[in-house]
């Protein structure tokens, strides 16, 4: 793993010269900003990085997907933010889509990370044992090949939202809102680049769907990474950073 990634900071180098640009970064169904912090660091010395908190909770009943996106448009609106790139991760990535796919003109670049919006094996679906907290911890932990990502943190703040009804009512809802919108057919649309990131050991969207992704998507540059589960950015910082630093001068 260190041999690639010297490898590609090498051949990166020469070419790292970029322009400024706006990053938005969009979290996941369980995520929350923490999940960003070494993308944050590393890109925000060149670059204006936006990490907005995703209303996964707020009245979210009944509306799923395209509230988050409507948040999103308000966002971008309010920030007065031109032509961002969209980072997603899991759902985050599932909101990216969708916004592109309304706004074409909106959005430079896209980073997929274990998105969401063509088929996945999510966590949301139900919770038989709310009340076991080693339970939730090892539902966690599954979906992470490097398990020492999962800190005490991660876990308190999912087993406290699994604790409260009318979240794990939102959570449900926006996992089956996910899985009713499939892309597949819209993907052909999205003409921008688009960086497709994937862990190998991903088992909430495995290698099969960034494939499909890969091949769907017009203007896709896909990379794997071995001993990565569902979130890169975390488990693979440095050669996700640098993979997306390269994707941003490209």
């Amino acid at each position: 793993m260190q041999a690639q990634l010297n490898q590609i900071q090498q051949n990166f180098l020469p070419h790292c010269a970029t322009q400024a640009k706006d990053i938005i970064l969009l979290h996941g169904l369980f995520g929350n900003l923490s999940n960003w912090k070494t993308v944050e660091k590393r890109f925000a010395v060149e670059h204006k990085v936006w990490a907005p908190e995703l209303p996964l909770f707020n009245n979210l009943i009944g509306q799923g997907l395209n509230k988050l996106v409507t948040f999103l448009e308000q966002y971008i609106d309010q920030n007065k933010i031109v032509k961002p790139v969209l980072i997603g991760n899991s759902l985050g990535g599932h909101v990216a889509l969708l916004y592109t796919l309304k706004h074409p003109g909106k959005v430079e670049k896209l980073v997929l990370t274990g998105s969401f919006g063509l088929y996945e094996n999510t966590f949301g679906g139900s919770f038989p044992r709310v009340k076991d907290y080693n339970y939730i911890k090892a539902k966690i932990e599954d979906v992470f090949y490097q398990k020492e990502v999962v800190d005490d943190e991660m876990i308190n703040h999912v087993f406290g939202v699994v604790q409260h009804k009318l979240k794990v009512l939102s959570i449900i809802g926006l996992a089956r809102d996910a899985q009713k919108q499939n892309l597949a057919a819209y993907l052909p649309d999205i003409q921008i680049p688009v960086l497709l990131i994937w862990g190998l050991q991903d088992i909430v969207t495995p290698p099969a769907v960034a494939d499909e992704f890969n091949q769907l998507l017009p203007n896709a540059t896909l990379h794997y990474i071995n001993h990565c589960g569902h979130a890169p950015m975390m488990e693979q910082p440095e050669l996700f950073n640098t993979y997306v630093s390269q994707f941003l001068v490209a």
